[in-house]
């Protein structure tokens, strides 16, 4: 069935990021988390450190935004990605399908549209499940000790 999906639905392959439709664009996110763990950026270097600490409004079981419709208004500096915002957003991780898109590079192997299962990337260990503190239990001072190098 994924290589029959991959023959008919490659949208991702022949439509720019910009042209994609609404669903095609929600479909391109695997699920990992990634992007809902707090960062902190170096002031004098740029550099960009991932935290185990995750949005309180994540559901680690489902690897999904439990307010993901209202998160811009529940969380102001939710960013919400958009082909236009691509470009300035270098903290995705290197795994994030709309980075490898808008880097020009293919989907992972363990991607759900190429696999078919959404449970592809859990195997694949590439998720944040059991590895994230919710940041209801973390003060913001206290990000700086919960730093990882596991995310890429």
């Amino acid at each position: 069935m994924a290589n029959e999906m991959n023959k008919t639905e490659a949208f991702w392959k022949t439509t720019a990021l910009e042209s994609m439709s609404r669903e095609q664009w929600e479909s391109l996110c695997d699920g990992c988390g990634k992007c809902c763990l707090h960062k902190l950026e170096d002031e004098d270097s740029g550099e960009i450190a991932y935290t185990r600490v995750i949005c309180r409004y994540f559901e680690e079981s489902s690897c999904r935004c439990q307010v993901y419709s209202e998160r811009k208004k529940r969380v102001p500096d939710c960013v919400v990605l958009r082909p236009d915002n691509l470009q300035s957003l270098p903290w995705m991780p290197e795994t994030c399908a709309y980075r490898l898109l808008y880097e020009g590079k293919d989907l992972p192997a363990w991607h759900p549209l190429l696999t078919g299962d959404h449970q592809a990337i859990h195997e694949a260990g590439n998720t944040v499940t059991g590895k994230v503190i919710s940041e209801e239990f973390v003060h913001e001072d206290g990000f700086e000790e919960h730093v990882v190098k596991w995310v890429n």
